[in-house]
């Protein structure tokens, strides 16, 4: 049979699945796919391969761009989820409701697959680390602002998020290290969170104080969406999301000068570089696949894709390296240094089938 996608359903973007897959394809084996073959390979590929590791602190890589991509992408989804359950005849009370579920399920999840809640040890306990807290506290805060304000005041809301965070963490000083140190240890933010979290705070990422920048990287997705659902042509969609990239692109830059671009704190200048770099994302994924029809070589990306979390937390929960390894195992010491490509190649596959199953059964983790 043959590996074309299903006719999309009215309203549903495709290239968003796309996207999506795209995203998730790096972190559940693409990764150290592209590592091995840069070992394998050397020359230009090795060079790139700091480009699959974070940034200590200051600066950016290209890794450095899928948490914020995926928050990126669940933006694009609010208001087409909002608009879809408002025809149902879902009132706003309902709308909250299922956000503050959505919202908890992934917090929860976050302890599980990276908070060691399930190591049953207090001592071992991290409540507050995991991308997926992250996520939750951007979803909730934006589905919030997305029910309630118009776009043109999500962009203003977006603004004051920034702005208010940079005045912040310059000029609210920390107690015996002083006002706008943007060090791993001498932030404002960092502070809180050990205020907040005494003994269980733990790694360098921010987050009580960093909550409005996690919410304008989910909210500059929205206003991505909310255009999309415009009765604007699909060219000028495109443009103004090209656009829009291009500008955020360039203020972030502009503005790093001044207020580095650091992930691990999630300043403003990282929310609008990265949020540039989701823009100028979906405009190429929408052109080519929604637009120009394009959809056969993204299917391998769409199975990923629609079951976004499966895949997550699967790869969390399960090693399918050695999955992979009962079939390629004997075979890597032969072909070094090919070793790692194939064993990562052959994880990949493991993973892939589970979610091909699941995409033809339409079986699809949903919160």
């Amino acid at each position: 049979e043959s590996q074309s996608l299903p006719a999309a359903r009215p309203g549903r973007l495709m290239s968003l699945d796309a996207l999506r897959g795209f995203d998730m394809f790096w972190i559940i084996g693409g990764g150290a796919i592209f590592t091995g073959l840069a070992k394998a390979l050397g020359g230009p590929l090795k060079a790139l391969r700091p480009q699959f590791e974070h940034v200590r602190w200051e600066g950016l890589h290209c890794w450095d761009l899928i948490w914020p991509l995926f928050m990126f992408i669940v933006g694009v989804s609010i208001p087409l989820s909002i608009e879809k359950r408002k025809a149902a005849g879902a009132a706003k009370r309902s709308l909250y409701l299922h956000a503050v579920r959505r919202g908890v399920i992934l917090f929860v999840l976050g302890r599980g697959l990276q908070g060691r809640l399930l190591a049953w040890d207090l001592a071992q306990l991290r409540p507050c680390y995991s991308v997926l807290h992250g996520i939750a506290a951007g979803y909730l805060i934006a589905v919030a602002v997305a029910i309630e304000l118009k776009p043109k005041m999500q962009g203003a809301v977006i603004a004051v998020f920034l702005l208010a965070y940079w005045a912040v963490l310059k000029l609210v000083p920390v107690p015996g290290i002083g006002a706008g140190v943007l060090t791993p240890d001498g932030n404002l933010a960092t502070w809180i969170d050990r205020m907040v979290l005494g003994r269980f705070h733990y790694g360098e990422n921010t987050w009580f104080l960093t909550y409005p920048a996690f919410a304008s990287s989910v909210l500059l997705g929205v206003l991505a969406g909310r255009l999309l659902m415009s009765p604007s042509a699909e060219k000028t969609k495109v443009m103004a999301l090209t656009g829009a990239g291009v500008a955020c692109i360039t203020l972030g830059l502009l503005w790093s000068l001044m207020f580095p671009i650091i992930k691990l704190l999630w300043t403003s200048s990282f929310v609008l570089v990265s949020g540039g770099f989701g823009f100028l994302m979906l405009a190429l994924f929408y052109w080519i696949i929604d637009v120009k029809g394009c959809r056969r070589w993204a299917f391998f990306l769409t199975v990923i894709g629609m079951n976004s979390i499966a895949a997550y937390v699967a790869t969390m929960l399960f090693s399918f390296k050695q999955i992979g390894n009962i079939f390629v195992g004997s075979l890597l010491p032969r072909i070094r240094p090919w070793d790692g490509f194939v064993e990562a190649s052959a994880a990949f596959v493991a993973v892939w089938l589970v979610l091909y199953w699941m995409y033809r059964t339409r079986t699809f983790v949903k919160l």
